[in-house]
């Protein structure tokens, strides 16, 4: 990977409506080769999708919770049914196992707190968790999608 891809990766990162002509133009390439380094940056599986990021709040999802998740159950039956429902719910952003002692983080968006008692109600009841303990963010400091590219 050189400067040329790390240009191409951040001004998508940016923007991935960027034309392959705008990306050319500003990393100095020829539309095709800079189209063919595109292409090789997906087959590698670096870049993994090029979406469309909302207005959280825009949308009415004014409410984020960080829920912490403790079980007793560490067992392949017990992850299979956790990953089941927390993937099957809509609300549900971010699932990320982790070490120390919570064993699950969840990053959830909800329109009010009614919403995420639903929520809440609804994963307690298909899954058995021993310690359910959420936060609720106050305010949203910095927020980013893009990578850090300085490491590569």
């Amino acid at each position: 990977m050189d400067q040329r891809d790390k240009a191409i990766l951040q001004a998508l990162q940016n923007d991935a409506t960027t034309t392959v002509g705008e990306l050319a133009e500003q990393t100095g390439l020829s539309k095709s080769a800079c189209w063919r380094r595109i292409q090789q940056l997906e087959e590698l599986g670096i870049i993994g999708a090029r979406v469309t990021l909302l207005n959280q709040e825009a949308l009415g999802l004014n409410l984020t919770v960080y829920t912490a998740v403790k079980t007793h159950e560490h067992t392949r039956s017990w992850f299979d049914r956790f990953h089941a429902v927390t993937t099957s719910m809509p609300n549900v952003m971010e699932v990320h196992r982790m070490s120390g002692d919570v064993d699950y983080l969840i990053r959830a968006v909800v329109p009010d707190m009614k919403s995420y008692d639903n929520m809440y109600k609804e994963m307690i009841s298909k899954v058995n968790l021993f310690d359910v303990s959420s936060s609720f963010s106050m305010e949203t400091i910095k927020y980013t999608t893009a990578l850090p590219l300085d490491y590569l």
